[in-house]
């Protein structure tokens, strides 16, 4: 399947989507003001202002919907966060088309505490914030309706108040110990909703098949909304097959009842099954027909069969499937949480490119978006709620846990891609309260697994690094960080097999390292020389700390791209030969950013995404593609890497990552031969030449072949004989400006002038002048404060088309400036 073609599929799926859950909904995107502190009370939002008068301030923001009030202090390298109220307002023009209808809001997920005001009146409050809420707003807007103040002071239009709050709280998951922030805000999208005065609050769909995947069964129930006791109504139920073929429709007469309700079962005679390869789906149409109006709802769905076989691989329709997969965080630069429908079907198409059709997401239900995508693309999906680190709180706490299952379970019941909801993550980390105590998590851990069992008997259970409840859940990972955390890579198969002989299903999720984007080594596996086998699955309190320990790469390495490709090719050229696992997720796909880890080269980011928080490839996204992709491809090792340094004459690899037969590789016009293909000539699957290179500019061509198909790349770059010393200055340059945009690089020299170039030292950036520097970006070009990469470092301005003074600064270096 081509990618335009995956593309329409998912716009298709996603525009169907949006008339989901009632029969009128517009999003409410514009017209927010924002204020990023607490209020005295509602009062506050909502008394009339004079101009200039005391009423007049606090002073709001205008601000679009999503929108994450840590969109930029998530990544400040010089404060906390915020973690505190926030507040948002509108007026909302009310037309409800519906003859005593109802008129909701419906949040598709808000951080991480959220009160709902119509003028003065709290009409909802929802704690949790990453399952979707509704809010009932019939009444109170009814009643405003009815006062002066809302034709004299607000025009005939509603006010609505929205108060989020991302506060520190013990008694909430997931805990403040998490690597990843919590975010504040709506940031998700919010929509107004009118209904009939029956609709379907929750329509959920069973799609399963037989072991031969000859004949489909699909069951509807219906749990409806009727706040006015509507006693029956008519039923219209249509299936549509893949193509938007009718294959099935009925009407009938029902009563509504208080219970969710059966509507229909249906059977489909040889169903078109869902693939990871052929993503088919299946539209279920249900509406429901009485005298005040009519209400239809859609859902997408898919007949497919999955198994974890007894200590053996995973099937899908009866054939061995190697879940290839990554992760995903809720988080992008410049925005953080408020990703937009087009950012996420980027970064999800980026990763089906990839090769990906595994994904777990961590470590929290995430927007109903990312679950669509993943039917249409053809993903499996593992999602967990938040119940991550921190230990066990009280009643509240785990009142929260179960109510964020249910809801996860009943929200995303009808996705074909789901096979595993995840009770949670590192629940063996102690932290949050004075009392530990295993067997409490024990037992209620048992209970999420009872309660995810009850409310879906067909999909499995499952956590990630919890030994003491492995036995718990259907299938578990345990923590296996070979290379980086622990030990080295090349044991990955050995402890991956020993854990494996531990639980009846094993699927190995978070796995690879941090890298710093733009950051290369001639010597990357030096740092293993002080490395020890010495089990990599036994992670430790405290591996993950750059302080103490014992030598590890994370602590002690490079965090070069260089060893990160190594790492991840010697796990993927393994994992093609390991007949028994059911596979892996690398974490993460995207860097993120985290509150845990303020001294990171990339300050409060975590760095092992394969793309950068703005979806900047790195070099390892290549070594997936040329493990897991068919379409022919070739990419050679080094494109953000302009200066290689070694000796006269002395041989340089040059890496060749591709999924071709064979290739062959120029260097300055001349051929190095043909070399062949073979995943287990590490690195690189042999296609890797030592070269010697000329100093100066060299230039590389490859050439690489897949049957008729014919594949290249080419890159540039100088390489340097000459070694340094000390770092004694440090230089300041554009080196590129287009629409407005100037990139400036600072770069150490020694006291020779010589480019000094394995230095990982810090730099600042800083601005005087009419335009703004592009930071707080959670990139290695989007920080004011960044560790350099090869002895240089870059940061945007936006001019503004005037005068600005930019400089860069060094701890024991001359402070430098240019003028742009």
């Amino acid at each position: 399947m081509n990618r335009i073609l995956i593309a329409c599929i998912v716009i298709i799926s996603i525009g169907l989507s949006q008339q989901a859950h009632a029969q009128v909904s517009t999003r409410l995107n514009n017209n927010w003001e924002f204020l990023k502190q607490d209020l005295g009370g509602i009062w506050e939002a909502v008394r009339p202002v004079g101009k200039g008068n005391p009423e007049s301030v606090p002073l709001w923001e205008n601000v679009t919907l999503p929108h994450c009030v840590n969109a930029t202090d998530a990544v400040d390298p010089d404060v906390n966060y915020y973690q505190g109220p926030a507040w948002y307002r509108t007026q909302l023009e009310i037309k409800n088309p519906y003859a005593n209808g109802r008129i909701l809001l419906h949040f598709e997920g808000a951080g991480q505490k959220t009160d709902v005001y119509v003028y003065t009146t709290k009409v909802g409050t929802h704690t949790g914030g990453y399952d979707e809420f509704t809010v009932d707003i019939t009444e109170a807007v009814n009643a405003f309706t009815q006062t002066d103040v809302f034709q004299k002071q607000f025009k005939g239009k509603v006010p609505i108040s929205i108060r989020t709050d991302n506060s520190r709280d013990l008694e909430m998951i997931p805990s403040d110990l998490s690597d990843f922030n919590l975010y504040g805000g709506v940031y998700r999208y919010l929509n107004l909703v009118y209904t009939p005065a029956l609709s379907i609050d929750k329509l959920f769909a069973l799609a399963e098949t037989d072991n031969a995947g000859r004949l489909g069964r699909l069951t509807i129930k219906s749990r409806f909304y009727n706040p006015q006791r509507v006693s029956n109504t008519s039923v219209a139920v249509k299936l549509f097959d893949p193509a938007g073929k009718l294959v099935h429709q009925l009407t009938k007469e029902m009563l509504t009842g208080s219970a969710d309700v059966n509507i229909a079962e249906l059977s489909v005679k040889k169903p078109m099954l869902w693939s990871t390869e052929s993503p088919k789906l299946y539209t279920v149409e249900v509406t429901l027909k009485r005298p005040e109006g009519i209400f239809t709802q859609r859902e997408k769905i898919g007949f497919r069969r999955f198994e974890f076989v007894e200590n053996g691989p995973f099937k899908l329709n009866g054939k061995r499937l190697l879940l290839r997969g990554t992760h995903r965080h809720e988080d992008h630069a410049g925005v953080a949480a408020a990703m937009t429908e087009d950012q996420m079907r980027t970064e999800m198409i980026m990763m089906k490119d990839m090769g990906v059709n595994f994904i777990r997401l961590g470590h929290y239900q995430q927007s109903r978006t990312i679950l669509e995508l993943c039917d249409s693309l053809g993903i499996v999906v593992w999602e967990e709620i938040p119940w991550c680190r921190g230990g066990l709180g009280g009643d509240v706490y785990k009142e929260q846990a179960r109510r964020m299952l249910r809801n996860m379970i009943e929200q995303h019941y009808n996705h074909a891609s789901v096979i595993i909801w995840g009770l949670g993550n590192e629940n063996d980390w102690p932290g949050d309260f004075p009392e530990f105590d295993k067997e409490k998590i024990r037992t209620f851990m048992k209970e999420l697994n009872d309660l995810s069992h009850q409310l879906d008997p067909t999909r499995k259970t499952a956590i990630r690094r919890c030994d003491f409840c492995k036995d718990i859940v259907d299938v578990y990972s345990p923590s296996i960080w070979a290379g980086w955390y622990r030990g080295i890579y090349t044991e990955y198969k050995s402890v991956s097999e020993e854990e494996f002989k531990k639980v009846k299903h094993f699927l190995h999720v978070e796995w690879g390292g941090d890298s710093h984007a733009g950051r290369h080594s001639e010597s990357p596996d030096k740092a293993l020389q002080n490395l020890k086998a010495s089990g990599a699955a036994d992670e430790r309190a405290g591996d993950a700390s750059l302080y103490g320990g014992a030598a590890r790469a994370s602590k002690d390495g490079d965090w070069s791209e260089s060893y990160i490709c190594n790492l991840i090719d010697w796990h993927l050229k393994e994992q093609e030969n390991m007949p028994w696992l059911t596979g892996t997720a690398q974490w993460p796909f995207k860097d993120f950013s985290t509150p845990v880890r303020p001294d990171n080269p990339v300050p409060y980011m975590n760095q092992k995404g394969v793309v950068e928080r703005d979806f900047t490839r790195k070099e390892a996204y290549y070594v997936f593609q040329s493990y897991w992709t068919a379409k022919p491809m070739v990419h050679i090792y080094g494109h953000s890497w302009p200066i290689r340094w070694g000796n006269d004459g002395e041989e340089k690899m040059i890496k060749v990552y591709s999924n071709c037969e064979e290739a062959e590789l120029f260097v300055n016009g001349k051929s190095y031969g043909v070399k062949k293909r073979n995943s287990q000539d590490f690195p690189a699957a042999g296609l890797r030449w030592n070269v010697k290179l000329e100093k100066g500019l060299n230039s590389i061509n490859v050439i690489a072949r897949k049957g008729k198909d014919f594949v290249r790349d080419n890159l540039s770059f100088q390489y340097q004989t000459e070694s340094w010393g000390k770092p004694a200055k440090l230089t300041l340059q554009k080196v590129k400006e287009e629409n407005g945009i100037a990139t400036v690089e600072a770069r150490l020299l020694d006291e020779k002038g010589i480019p000094c170039l394995d230095v990982a030292n810090w730099v600042r950036f800083g601005l005087a002048g009419d335009g703004k520097l592009i930071d707080n970006q959670g990139t290695s070009s989007g920080s004011r404060l960044v560790q350099m990469y090869n002895g240089r470092a870059t940061i945007r301005i936006q001019t503004n088309n005037g005068t600005n003074i930019v400089s860069a600064q060094s701890t024991g270096l001359k402070t430098v400036t240019t003028t742009l």
